[in-house]
């Protein structure tokens, strides 16, 4: 396999600022359950991956351009689920490094660390059912759809329909 342009780095109070950059952007946050306008708002994100890593139930990474070292973005696992190997994978974008191919690249190094690192024997995707690009993402990589939970959030007062696909440590060795 290639060798990545892109590293992950544990996300640390220090990258407040790389995270509000992406979740502050409505384009970036569109089907997301959070979006912060305000530094200070963003402390309750950097609150959350505090917690994750505290209770054991996941943990995040900066994407970094090993060239130039710069924030790309952030992935990682939350729902982390010890006794059934299984967790909830996540990632974002900051829109300057939209459809740059980043995600082939990261998405490898997430799986090695969730089927790897953390003993996952699933992992698995949660999409909101009209974002389609998401859900091409995943299925490129490999990701099985197994279903859709219908009418399952209200988001600003409309019901929004969840797609969930999962990959499996032996479809990904």
């Amino acid at each position: 396999m290639n060798k990545s342009d892109y590293i992950l780095r544990e996300i640390e109070d220090k990258d407040i600022h790389n995270i509000h950059k992406g979740l502050s952007n409505p384009e970036i946050t569109k089907y997301y359950d959070v979006h912060f306008s305000t530094l200070e708002e963003t402390e309750e994100q950097m609150e959350w991956y505090r917690n994750l890593k505290k209770e054991g139930t996941g943990i995040w990474w900066g994407i970094y351009d090993k060239n130039d070292n710069q924030f790309c973005g952030a992935g990682g696992f939350n729902g982390l689920d010890k006794n059934h190997q299984k967790a909830e994978i996540g990632l974002w974008l900051l829109k300057e490094y939209w459809g740059k191919g980043i995600l082939k690249e990261v998405f490898p190094q997430l799986f090695e660390k969730g089927f790897n690192n953390l003993n996952l024997n699933r992992i698995e995707g949660y999409v909101v059912s009209d974002n389609i690009k998401c859900k091409r993402a995943l299925e490129k990589i490999n990701f099985k759809y197994e279903g859709t939970m219908r009418e399952c959030e209200i988001k600003k007062g409309e019901k929004i329909s969840i797609d969930f696909y999962s990959i499996l440590k032996s479809e990904w060795e």
